[in-house]
């Protein structure tokens, strides 16, 4: 049984660009959720000697953030090249 790529029109492109973002806002949502709601059960545990809850707080979840907005630039330029490559032809 050969699996060959759907062709990427229109209504193909939207499904994937949904999809990934609803899992992007999936992670933004529970890697939120989780450093907020586990805080003091995470203050135990220490990174570069400041709790981990205080430095998500400050500093890693921009960084988590940061990875999602470069991951979902990094999709959308290889779905959108996708797509110029399938008109082209």
């Amino acid at each position: 049984m050969d699996h060959a790529p759907l062709p990427l029109d229109a209504g193909n492109q939207w499904h994937r660009t949904r999809r990934m973002t609803a899992w992007l806002l999936a992670l933004w949502f529970f890697s939120t959720f989780f450093f907020i709601y586990f805080a003091r059960e995470l203050d135990h545990i220490h990174l570069f000697g400041w709790p981990i809850s205080f430095y998500m707080a400050a500093q890693g979840m921009m960084l988590i953030y940061l990875a999602i907005v470069v991951i979902y630039m990094r999709r959308m330029r290889r779905i959108e090249q996708l797509v110029r490559r399938e008109q082209g032809e």
